[in-house]
């Protein structure tokens, strides 16, 4: 606990900044099951068919008929949110598991590989950590074509480096360990031990960036939809959503405020229970 002075000449106690650490977590794990409610089942909190036009209805504000309002084609915008969130997440989740699981492969398997290979692999890997992930995932998009599948893809090439890092770098840790060392020594076949002993240590590493990793890849994905690379219309799906109501901004900002604040809080909210996973592994909460 700090203190503070008071006027009276008193003492008065403030709490420390740990309890706002300890809160925000929990508000963020919050956010996250709301978000994960909407993407499994959406029609539990929908109020409107996410397809449905009515044009006599388009460009409303929000209402009580139309909580976020209604966007060009007067389709309800709080319903195309609510039903893009399994679309954004889930391009997010796919992409990290994807790179998750190449990146324990590669970084594992280089980590134990010849100095040739593994030199030959760090150098690949150090390339395309030179450049932003969001720029990588469009150079793939243009070379592989637009679609949710192939955003997919881009968004775990763009994210497999950095786990292929880690992945490479604890399986040489793990491996000089004791528990290791010793189940050689009572003649556990090499492969075995690295199996049973090594590759878990180092997919636990991989799962707490992995939490991070997510809000990162959710981005990236709506970001290049956004673009107009990903799903097409009439698809629910917050970057496409986000791209459709930035030239009436001015005139119905809900269309794109309302997306884009979606976006924010889950982004925000991966990222802040990702680290708090990592602080807590590293022994720092």
């Amino acid at each position: 606990m700090s203190v503070s002075p008071r006027l009276d000449g008193h003492v008065r106690t403030a709490p420390q900044a740990g309890v706002s650490r300890r809160v925000l977590p929990w508000a963020a794990l919050a956010v996250l099951a709301v978000v994960a409610t909407m993407a499994l089942f959406p029609q539990l909190i929908a109020t409107h068919d996410p397809l449905r036009t009515d044009v006599r209805a388009a460009l409303s504000p929000p209402s009580a008929s139309h909580l976020f309002g209604t966007d060009q084609s007067g389709r309800d915008v709080f319903s195309r949110v609510v039903h893009g969130a399994g679309r954004s997440v889930g391009i997010g989740l796919l992409a990290t598991a994807l790179a998750l699981v190449i990146g324990l492969v590669v970084g594992a398997l280089s980590g134990i590989a010849p100095r040739a290979i593994d030199a030959t692999v760090m150098r690949v890997t150090d390339v395309l950590l030179a450049f932003p992930e969001f720029l990588v995932a469009l150079v793939v998009v243009a070379v592989l074509g637009p679609g949710p599948t192939n955003v997919a893809i881009a968004v775990t090439i763009a994210a497999v480096p950095v786990y292929v890092r880690l992945a490479r770098v604890q399986t040489r840790s793990l491996s000089l360990a004791e528990h290791v060392e010793a189940a050689r020594i009572l003649g556990v076949p090499p492969m075995r031990a690295f199996i049973r002993h090594v590759v878990p240590g180092v997919l636990g590493s991989l799962s707490v960036l992995a939490t991070i990793g997510i809000g990162s890849s959710i981005l990236a994905a709506a970001g290049l939809s956004f673009l107009g690379l990903g799903p097409i219309e009439p698809s629910p799906e917050w970057g496409l959503m986000l791209s459709g109501g930035r030239n009436v901004l001015g005139t119905a900002w809900w269309i794109a405020v309302f997306p884009g604040v979606a976006i924010t809080l889950t982004v925000v909210s991966a990222t802040i229970v990702g680290r708090t996973l990592r602080a807590r592994a590293e022994g720092r909460a």
